[in-house]
Formats: C-alpha cells, sequence, structure tokens
C-alpha cells in the first residue's frame, strides 16, 4: 500500500489513461479527487474508486474552476500530495486548414490546463514541503506528427513546463516529472484507420501497441517514495517507437 492515506488528485480521471491511474493509485490505499467535463462518466468512476474518492465537472482550462476544485479537496482531504495533469483533447487538422478555435481548444485543454493546476496545488506543497507532479506529455511532442500541430505544441510545451516547474519546486521537496506515452489503446486511437494503425505499429519494436495500464503503472512509480530521487525527466512509454 504504497499510497495509504495520501491523497492524489487526476485530471481526465473519467476514462481511459486518467481512470486506470486513478485506479491503481485506489488500489494501493489513496484517497482520490477526480475531475472531468463529462459528469456521467466522471461519478461512475468516482464510485467505483471508493467512499472516500471524490469528483467534480471541471473545466480545467478555466483557472477559476480549477482554483475552487483544488480548494475543495484541500478542504475536504487536509492535504494533497500527487497531481496527475492527464486532461487532453484533440483537433487534427493540417495547419494550413486548422480553425483557430481547435488551436487555442487544444493549447487550453492540454497545457494550459497543467500550469492552470500546478499553479494552485504548488501552494499547498509548498507549506508540506512535499508532493509529485506528474504531467502526460506524449511521443509527438519530441518527434512531431503531421496534421497535429496543435496537439504537438501542447505537448511539447508540457514537457518544457515540467522541467522548469521541476527546476523552481526542487528545493521544497517536491518533484515534477513527465510521462510520454507512444501508440496506446484509448479511446482517441480507436479512431484511427487501419492502414495508420498499422504504420504506427511498425514503428513499434515491441511489435503491440501499449495500454492504459502500461503508461499507469509508470504514473504510479513516478509519484512513489521509489522515485524520490527524480525530477526534470521525461519517461517514454513507447514500447522502443522512440529512443
Amino acid at each position: 500500500m504504497r499510497f495509504e492515506n495520501k491523497v492524489v488528485m487526476v485530471t481526465g480521471g473519467a476514462a481511459g489513461i486518467g481512470r486506470v491511474t486513478a485506479e491503481n493509485f485506489a488500489k494501493e490505499g489513496a484517497r482520490i479527487a477526480i475531475c472531468d467535463i463529462n459528469p456521467e462518466a466522471g461519478e461512475t468512476a468516482a464510485k467505483a474508486l471508493g467512499p472516500e474518492a471524490s469528483f467534480e465537472k471541471v473545466d480545467v482550462a478555466d483557472s477559476t474552476g480549477v482554483s475552487s476544485w483544488v480548494e475543495g479537496v484541500f478542504e475536504k482531504y487536509g492535504q494533497i500530495d500527487v497531481l496527475v495533469n492527464n486532461a487532453g483533447i484533440t483537433r487534427d487538422s493540417l495547419i494550413m486548414r486548422m480553425k483557430e478555435a481547435d488551436w487555442d481548444a487544444v493549447i487550453g485543454v492540454n497545457l494550459k490546463s497543467a500550469f492552470n493546476c500546478i499553479k494552485a496545488v504548488s501552494k499547498i506543497m509548498v507549506k508540506q514541503r512535499s508532493g509529485r507532479i506528474i504531467n502526460l506529455a506524449s511521443v509527438v511532442g519530441v518527434m512531431g506528427n503531421p496534421g497535429q500541430a496543435n496537439y504537438v505544441a501542447s505537448k511539447a510545451g508540457m514537457i518544457g513546463l515540467t522541467k522548469t516547474v521541476a527546476k523552481e519546486l526542487g528545493a521544497r521537496g517536491i518533484t515534477v516529472n513527465a510521462v510520454a506515452p507512444g501508440f496506446i489503446e484509448t479511446d482517441m486511437t480507436e479512431v484511427l484507420s487501419d492502414k495508420v494503425r498499422e504504420a504506427m505499429l511498425s514503428m513499434i519494436p515491441l511489435q503491440r501497441a501499449g495500454t492504459p495500464q502500461d503508461v499507469a503503472d509508470t504514473i504510479t512509480f513516478l509519484a512513489s517514495d521509489s522515485a524520490a530521487y527524480i525530477t526534470g525527466q521525461v519517461i517514454h512509454v513507447t514500447g522502443g517507437m522512440y529512443m
């Protein structure tokens, strides 16, 4: 029970990597607070996480909503030990056709959300002189990917944010790391054509797509005492797609 009595916040925790991550922490004794934009899925996920889990509908791109959520979690549990910035969306298009609204939406949910959450949570963690922050980046944040300029920019930005905040908060006992998944079987990848899936799989030495569990296990490791001397790093969970 590595996280007994710990309080863990997960954005985008209603489905996919976020939900499996929350389940990982709950199995090891953590009290979980998740947020999502989908209230029905969020309530269902929270109920499955145990009686001490909580859910709130939050637009993570909105700083006021995030601050209210963080304040509520701290008031309820009295501490915040781990923050997982997982919320993310895609609005794919070639750059010459990309709508400004789609650029803004992806940067808001994928990157500004992490700024909002880290800013709110760091004040609490600094007073505690302890904490773990794990940000979800992506392999495309270091490789690039045609048709995803907004998504790639958000994930590359997440890597830079991770390294900077790690340097700012390290002296207060707070570690900040990023996990960069590769081709993972989620709702986001289910919509890909067979041709695209085959092309992606051909790039993976382990010859299979990853699972949300593969990513969640890495996240929980980084939040554990076993990773106490790891900070400012990007851990690639790609099956060798990126080396």
